[in-house]
């Protein structure tokens, strides 16, 4: 009798330890998706074109799902090496799929034409990746 119940703990357990791998990955929540974006603006940029810009940045996080954050920052490196990109906006998807649906989104598009209508970015460098779990 004690054999037989060793026997059905060992098989219990090796059904165990063959599905939980298999269950954790459809359990799984998705990796949160960085997005960076960082702007040089042009010289004649005034101080409150640059704040329209950024407010309408930061605005697209109430207005696009999928967005768990969305810092901004100015670049203050002492390194002097950002190569006149000087406003840093970080935003944290939920998944790599609402960073997908992000740039095609509807809400989005007013916030390119804004750019293109205040004329005042040089230049722009996008970056995008998955945190690593270390």
């Amino acid at each position: 009798m004690l054999r037989s119940i060793s026997g059905l703990m060992v098989l219990a357990l090796g059904v165990l330890m063959t599905t939980a791998p298999t269950l954790a990955a459809q359990t799984a929540t998705p990796a949160p998706q960085r997005h960076i974006v960082v702007f040089k603006f042009k010289a004649g940029a005034t101080d409150a074109q640059i704040r329209e810009v950024t407010d309408a940045f930061v605005a697209l996080k109430t207005k696009i799902p999928g967005i768990v954050s969305l810092e901004h920052g100015v670049n203050n490196s002492p390194e002097k090496r950002n190569q006149g990109f000087t406003h840093v906006y970080q935003v944290t998807f939920t998944s790599a799929a609402a960073r997908d649906a992000y740039l095609p989104h509807p809400a989005h598009k007013p916030f390119g034409e804004l750019l293109g209508k205040l004329g005042v970015l040089e230049d722009v460098f996008v970056v995008d990746y998955t945190p690593a779990r270390d």
